[in-house]
């Protein structure tokens, strides 16, 4: 009996050996925000091994942020080291396309059968669409919005039907929390990647911060933002913390209000302790937001690789973790929503009613702008330019906001291409 067993035994180790190939196609992939990312790839990656047990999928340390991402690649072209996959921040695939270092999908999309009803629809495709062809699938989609520990609101008085709308109303709240012993009643998502928020406060007057190649925050729209997070960071005393630093906060129930990307949601939820969360729309100058830029990133092939195998396993990988069940997964471990219809509409049909957190995003979409890059070369330096000069503001160097607005139009202006 025990030889029969180990025969049986042999011959089923036999044909499993026969039957996996004897070396998987390896791909790698680079993404942005381990914090955030790490547990949506984990498990998505059970999935697709068990889908494409012959694509092995290598992942490079992530990027600190989409800046850094874009910085990556382009080092990387030039030394020859890029990897099959990226995700880019939407507002950073048209330098990748206009260097020529991501790859057209159009000839893999050709030989999809049905493509959009795989989910992928005109709406979502012309964020990664440039000269008419498909460069970027985009695999996640954010709006900023309001966090709030209502334990400590409570402390103030302020219950969740009484949450602000405007900038003025958060001014106002941080006077009560204050006044309640809340010692940091906010925090405000000012270094956020690609100057977002000032977008943010940009789109909520309906403009743009770009507008026909040139700066658009040199006029009143931009003067007006400028004024409202002076006021912000000096109403609500708030310390100049990095992101880490912003996020631990908050998890540590010490920070009444936090305005940050949707896309935290589920970090927050996983991390936080033990105090109740609510979200809500984001605020706006005055009035409700006209507009807000829309976040988040997309999947690019950047492969320098000739192999035919290992291209159509990056486009695998690539059309795997942006259709339907993979952008369900993004909406399941993070905040973000996912830019897919079969997600949105079959897959998720009934989740945002039972996840009110990550609803919030959601009846904000109609507010959905562009969130913009800064055309040319330097368009990082300008990023990192007004960086700076928010942090300028955060930290008490800058009181005068027309005077800066003057500088800083100026130093971006001549960081923009003629």
């Amino acid at each position: 009996m025990q030889l029969l067993r180990k025969a049986a035994v042999a011959t089923l180790f036999s044909t499993v050996a026969w039957a996996i190939p004897a070396q998987a196609v390896e791909i790698e992939v680079a993404y942005p925000y381990s914090h955030l990312f790490d547990v949506t790839y984990e498990r998505t990656m059970k999935e697709f091994k068990k889908a494409h047990p012959d694509i092995d999928v290598k992942f490079r340390a992530t990027y600190e942020s989409y800046e850094d991402g874009t910085n990556s690649i382009l080092r990387e072209s030039v030394a020859g080291t890029l990897p099959d996959i990226t995700m880019q921040g939407l507002n950073r695939q048209a330098i990748l396309v206009e260097k020529g270092i991501a790859r057209s999908l159009e000839p893999f999309i050709a030989r999809e059968a049905d493509f959009e009803k795989d989910g992928y629809h005109k709406a979502m495709l012309d964020l990664g669409t440039f000269d008419g062809e498909v460069y970027g699938l985009p695999f996640s989609i954010s709006l900023p919005v309001g966090y709030y520990n209502m334990d400590l609101m409570e402390k103030a008085g302020i219950s969740a039907d009484q949450l602000p709308t405007t900038w003025e109303e958060v001014n106002e709240a941080c006077g009560k929390l204050s006044a309640a012993g809340v010692k940091l009643p906010m925090l405000w998502g000012w270094n956020i990647t690609g100057n977002w928020f000032l977008q943010a406060l940009l789109w909520s007057q309906d403009v743009p911060i770009i507008k026909d190649g040139k700066v658009n925050f040199d006029k009143e729209a931009g003067l007006v933002a400028l004024n409202t997070m002076k006021d912000l960071f000096r109403g609500c005393d708030m310390p100049n913390l990095d992101v880490k630093g912003m996020l631990d906060a908050v998890y540590a129930g010490q920070s009444a209000m936090f305005f940050w990307s949707t896309s935290a949601v589920g970090a927050v939820e996983r991390n936080k302790g033990d105090w109740e969360l609510v979200t809500n729309e984001f605020p706006g100058i005055g009035t409700p937001p006209k507009g807000l830029p829309a976040g988040g990133n997309a999947a690019m092939l950047v492969s320098a690789s000739e192999d035919p195998e290992r291209l159509e396993a990056a486009w695998t990988f690539l059309k795997f973790i942006t259709s339907g069940e993979g952008a369900a997964m993004v909406a399941r471990t993070t905040g973000y929503m996912p830019p897919n219809k079969a997600a949105n509409e079959i897959i998720l049909a009934d989740f945002y009613e039972k996840s009110p957190t990550k609803a919030t995003a959601v009846r904000q979409l109609p507010l959905l702008r562009e969130w913009m890059a800064y055309p040319g070369d330097k368009g990082l330096a300008v990023t990192q330019l007004i960086y700076d000069a928010i942090e300028g503001i955060v930290v008490g160097d800058y009181d005068d906001m027309q005077e800066l607005q003057e500088e800083l139009s100026e130093e971006a202006s001549d960081l923009l291409p003629n």
